[in-house]
């Protein structure tokens, strides 16, 4: 297989991916060796710089993605009057989920001060969040953001999301509080 065959194979193979895909898997699909897929996806990298569109990197593996300068535009196209946007609620839940994982639907009720159970549901549906076991104490589903939700924000790891810190008050004391309610 010519370099051109193999880049234009794997762009045929992201052109249809619904969450990125390892060079391992594309080697394995393609029967060449990962070496192979390594130098292509860098060929495929370089040849974008005058195109709307970028391979990346994101949560361990490649996807095609559009350029952060014509966000506004695409934005523009895919809502185009239709706002499917989390609500507000959602967003407090799920960053709750996201910093606490894995984490009962009992302590982000308590965390956020409402009842969470509707608005779990609709991050379940969505995809960003997933159940990720059981609580061993009081046999409580823990849930944990998914790899959509990381690839939906940009991020490789839940390592790169900002630190709180410098917004929350003492992190001690609202442990100590988050605790007692727990207790």
């Amino acid at each position: 297989m010519s370099n051109s065959e193999l880049d234009a194979s794997i762009e045929a193979i992201l052109m249809v991916v619904d969450e990125p895909v390892t060079e391992l898997t594309l080697a394995q699909i393609l029967e060449r060796p990962i070496g192979e897929i390594v130098d292509a996806i860098s060929r495929l990298e370089g040849s974008y710089s005058e195109r709307g569109f970028e391979l990346r990197q994101i949560n361990g593996g490649w996807r095609f993605y559009s350029k952060a300068e014509y966000s506004p535009i695409v934005e523009k196209f895919v809502l185009d009057g239709q706002q499917s946007r989390l609500t507000q609620a959602a967003l407090e839940t799920l960053a709750v989920i996201a910093y606490r994982q894995p984490v009962s639907r009992a302590r982000v009720s308590a965390i956020r001060g409402v009842n969470v159970e509707a608005v779990m549901k609709t991050l379940v549906t969505r995809g960003l969040v997933e159940e990720a076991g059981v609580e061993h104490e009081t046999g409580a589903i823990l849930y944990a953001t998914t790899s959509y939700f990381l690839e939906r924000l940009g991020l490789n790891s839940l390592t790169d999301l900002p630190a709180l810190a410098p917004y929350l008050p003492d992190l001690e004391r609202l442990d100590e509080i988050l605790d007692s309610l727990t207790d």
